[in-house]
């Protein structure tokens, strides 16, 4: 697969989908402590997302690093725009900007699942 048939393969995923985590593993069964820790709280949240396993393609791997100039994944992207990874998603869930995104872009979330990930880290 050629890196712009990568590009062209994001663009679509992200734009058909209103949250999409670019991870190793899937949702159900994450395979790196960092994927595992940001999925953990998208589903703990109720979010709905695409989970894309980069680990069952080297192209789409590297492909999405060179996408987002983006070293590591996991990614996520919400509403087409790449937000961060584990750290910056972390940061985000426990201050508390990742609701405010989520709502100001339409993304459901249980707001009180949010507030206990914060109760529960504080």
């Amino acid at each position: 697969m050629k890196m712009t048939d990568v590009a062209a393969q994001i663009q679509s995923q992200i734009g058909e989908n209103s949250v999409v985590l670019y991870m190793k593993g899937t949702k159900e069964m994450p395979q790196c402590g960092f994927s595992s820790r940001v999925a953990g709280v998208l589903n703990y949240m109720g979010v709905d997302f695409a989970d894309v396993n980069v680990l069952a393609d080297e192209a789409l791997r590297q492909g999405i690093k060179d996408f987002s100039d983006w070293p590591t994944v996991p990614q996520l992207y919400v509403k087409g725009e790449f937000v961060g990874g584990c750290d910056i998603i972390t940061e985000m869930t426990l201050s508390g900007e990742l609701d405010t995104l989520f709502t100001e872009n339409g993304v459901t979330f249980d707001k009180d699942a949010a507030d206990k990930i914060r109760e529960a880290n504080g």
